[in-house]
């Protein structure tokens, strides 16, 4: 049995599955790919913070690391919020 025949075998059952569990599907999906970058956005904040306070003069090259790490962390959040839209739109 090849995959595309199971799926138009199981098509009825998911049709007739109940209530529809998108909108359950896309806030869990934005919400838990929001908690890891905000988790990470806060503790690299705080270490900075604290590299700075300790040595003043490094704070351009630490405050550059940051930023590079902040952007990485937040593309993290931006493709877990297409992937929402995704599972909204077009799943």
């Amino acid at each position: 049995m090849t995959f595309a025949s199971l799926l138009m075998a199981l098509a009825p059952i998911q049709a007739a599955a109940g209530p529809d569990l998108k909108p359950l599907a896309v806030a869990l999906a934005i919400g838990l790919g929001a908690i890891g970058p905000g988790v990470g956005i806060g503790l690299a904040a705080g270490q900075a913070f604290n590299a700075i306070g300790r040595n003043p003069e490094a704070e351009p090259l630490i405050r550059t690391n940051l930023i590079l790490g902040l952007a990485f962390a937040e593309a993290i959040a931006i493709y877990a919020l297409l992937i929402a839209f995704l599972v909204l739109f077009v799943g």
